[in-house]
């Protein structure tokens, strides 16, 4: 994935709309785009400017089944943001781990 692929993912999911139709499509499977709208307080083009987005970062794909336009996950894309974040994951479970060894040798407070 080159610099500006990854950057459209991550500009993706920081949009809080992205986030919910890409779990809509995970749980779901694919869908037509006025079953997507109806799960939003916006005007259909606003979604599709979403969808738009999700198209262009790679995370959704689009096919036609007669006049309906259906969406599809794409989740290749995401095993790159998962690649980028494994060793922030590493630092805070590394973290965690010292402060539990920390709080295991403090004394305990009998009262």
């Amino acid at each position: 994935m080159t610099g500006a692929d990854s950057d459209r993912v991550f500009a993706a999911l920081a949009n809080g709309t992205c986030r919910e139709v890409l779990r809509l499509l995970r749980e779901r499977g694919p869908q037509p785009v006025q079953a997507l709208a109806d799960h939003f307080d916006m005007r259909r083009p606003s979604l599709s400017e979403h969808l738009k987005v999700l198209r262009e970062a790679g995370l959704v794909s689009e096919g036609r089944a007669g006049r309906q336009r259906i969406y599809r996950l794409e989740a290749a894309p995401l095993v790159d943001v998962q690649d980028w974040l494994h060793p922030y994951e590493r630092y805070w479970r590394g973290r965690l781990k010292d402060l539990g060894r920390l709080l295991d040798s403090m004394p305990d407070d009998e009262t």
